[in-house]
């Protein structure tokens, strides 16, 4: 598994990411062995949610910007209207506040 070496005021420690892991890799069946960190993932969203930029501009040392954006999709869609997207759940899990409705205009500018 690649993992990238990134530092940002955005990123959340691996204690952290341990808190909501789980939640993460059960949204999506285990077809194959996970090429990608999903910890790496996780703080590239944070990272765009807080910077404000496109996905395309992510820096380099997170992964591509498409895998970041296939893992946004995933999480950020929600099943029916009762349920909270797990993106959101795992914010608020975390004590974390972003506006994904903001963020998630920026999926229209990549």
């Amino acid at each position: 598994m690649r993992t990238f070496t990134h530092r940002y005021g955005s990123d959340i420690t691996r204690d952290q990411f341990n808190l909501i892991r789980a939640d993460l890799e059960d949204a999506r069946k285990h077809t194959a062995p996970r090429q990608i960190d999903l910890y790496d993932v996780f703080c590239a969203m944070l990272y765009t949610m807080k910077n404000g930029c496109t996905w395309r501009d992510l820096p380099s040392d997170f992964p591509k910007w498409q895998t970041v954006y296939y893992y946004w999709v995933l999480w950020t869609k929600q099943e029916n209207p009762i349920e909270m997207a797990l993106l959101t759940r795992v914010l608020k899990k975390l004590s974390l506040s972003y506006d994904l409705a903001k963020a998630g205009q920026l999926e229209l500018r990549s």
